[in-house]
């Protein structure tokens, strides 16, 4: 799995809503990329809702927010859309994107619950991972995030 101090891999997908994502045209940005292993399940639902309801507050520090599961592209979409998530959310079926950040579950072929932290120059600075307890994701994204930004 990739680690703090690692170059992000190349990311780039279409969104749950048509936008085209990428992290090179975000460069100079924070950005949170949250990988988690299928839509509409509970932990997943729960995760992705917390980064919902916490997106304003990681927008007004600066950050972008991408959620990536291994479902396909029409399933994130609906996913996104039933829990009003306005951050981008990409469906990578065809599991490009989980085998760049190394996060595929080996023989089960979906992504582990992982978040990386990518810094403004494209560097990767944290990396959680907790399959179980899903919310604390989004508290060490916000803690991380605070003390990168100095708030």
């Amino acid at each position: 799995m990739l680690a703090p101090g690692d170059p992000a891999p190349a990311l780039e997908g279409a969104s749950h809503d048509g936008r085209h994502v990428s992290l090179a045209s975000l460069r100079g940005r924070v950005v949170v990329v949250y990988f988690f292993p299928k839509a509409f399940t509970a932990g997943c639902t729960v995760e992705t809702k917390g980064f919902r309801d916490n997106y304003p507050e990681l927008r007004d520090l600066g950050v972008e927010v991408i959620g990536v599961s291994t479902d396909p592209p029409a399933t994130q979409c609906e996913f996104a859309k039933a829990h009003s998530v306005s951050f981008p959310m990409i469906g990578d079926g065809d599991k490009d994107i989980a085998r760049r950040f190394a996060v595929l579950w080996p023989l089960v072929g979906v992504a582990k619950r992982v978040t990386f932290v990518v810094d403004e120059e494209g560097i990767i600075r944290h990396v959680f991972r907790h399959e179980v307890q899903v919310s604390k994701h989004l508290d060490d994204v916000l803690r991380a995030v605070r003390k990168m930004k100095g708030a």
